[in-house]
């Protein structure tokens, strides 16, 4: 069918070229909070660095979350219902987030945004332990395209003291999202509450109890005026505003979309560790990230076909 300039087509076309483009800004602006961390790292102690980052988003949200008739909805919330919510922001921001700050202290920016990657792959093994969905040759082809660009990425491992405690603390984040997102999934699915209440109240919870474990684990951190605006400018513009205009785009852009959108984090991070961190990238760790971009996108394909 011929599209008529001005008509229905031209103006959907228009919608999803625009929603594409915000897309990758948001992952632009992602990617960007890794060099950002990791220069905040120099002065900040992670798991508070963590935690202030995200209680200050939560209190950006916050008036939007708990408008008039989602606070009625909140209210009504059954105990099962907060025990959810309380476990969600442990695994996605007490546990994950500060893991990958944790992470992020012991190594380069590139190699925890590898492991982080993992989450693909183990939201596909915990569908066969838990749910019996077994993956498609297609998956499993991206389950091994990624092992290998791993294997590239990192062989030969020679890892010191350090990096093994960096390597430990990135998968827990990997780990932890991946339960995480099936868990967040699950209850966005069920309606009980708008995905932004949902997203504050987890997110509130998971920044308390960083920043209670940091102040425990690490002290309270001595916050210069530099410090100050690197948070809240992460808090403000990396977290609250990003995570808005994101889910502006998911009204336009299908799951599959999104995912590979998503997935252009892992050049972005290497390019701007590169450019701003002097993170170098050889051929061979080169050829191991392009595997693991491809594994990624081959291990979700299935998956995003079904939430279309």
């Amino acid at each position: 069918m011929t599209n008529i300039p001005g008509g229905g087509d031209s103006i959907t076309q228009r919608r999803h070229r625009n929603a594409v483009l915000l897309a990758l800004f948001v992952t632009i602006i992602w990617s960007s909070s890794w060099v950002m961390i990791k220069i905040g790292l120099e002065s900040l102690p992670p798991v508070g660095f963590a935690g202030l980052r995200y209680s200050l988003a939560t209190l950006c949200l916050l008036p939007f979350a708990l408008r008039r008739k989602n606070l009625a909805v909140i209210k009504q919330l059954r105990p099962q219902e907060w025990v959810r919510l309380v476990v969600l922001g442990i695994l996605f921001y007490t546990v994950a987030q500060a893991g990958q700050y944790v992470a992020l202290s012991y190594l380069p920016a590139v190699a925890v945004s590898l492991m982080l990657s993992l989450t693909a792959v183990v939201v596909v093994i915990l569908g066969i332990l838990f749910l019996k969905e077994m993956p498609s040759w297609l998956q499993w082809l991206g389950i091994a395209i990624f092992t290998a660009g791993l294997v590239v990425y990192f062989y030969p491992v020679s890892f010191s003291t350090a990096s093994w405690i960096g390597l430990a603390y990135a998968l827990a984040a990997t780990l932890s999202t991946s339960i995480s997102s099936i868990l967040g999934r699950y209850i966005n699915r069920s309606k009980m509450l708008p995905p932004i209440s949902v997203t504050v109240i987890s997110m509130g919870i998971g920044s308390v109890l960083m920043l209670v474990w940091g102040g425990i684990s690490e002290g309270m951190p001595a916050l210069g005026w530099v410090e100050w605006v690197m948070v809240i400018w992460m808090a403000v513009v990396n977290t609250a505003f990003a995570f808005t205009l994101w889910n502006l785009t998911l009204q336009t852009l299908t799951a599959m979309e999104s995912s590979i959108i998503n997935n252009t984090m892992l050049v972005q991070i290497a390019i701007l560790a590169w450019v701003f961190l002097g993170e170098s990238i050889d051929l061979k760790m080169g050829i191991g990230l392009v595997l693991v971009i491809l594994g990624v996108v081959l291990v979700q394909l299935k998956k995003d076909r079904k939430s279309v």
